[in-house]
């Protein structure tokens, strides 16, 4: 997370850097593939059925 997250780019601040962290987790667990899982997102390992509330994410 340091590497891909806190250190990816320069922040004008740690606050913003901070800021930034609720955005990377979302696309890190819903959208980013991950190599030693197929190439599966962590939340498509969880088996949600479609109504689930977590399905409702932006």
């Amino acid at each position: 997370a340091l590497r891909e997250w806190a250190y990816a780019k320069a922040y004008p601040t740690s606050q913003r850097r901070a800021l930034e962290l609720p955005v990377w987790l979302h696309r890190y667990n819903w959208h980013r593939p991950h190599g030693g899982i197929k190439s599966q997102t962590p939340i498509s390992r969880l088996g949600l059925s479609e109504d689930n509330l977590l399905r409702l994410h932006t």
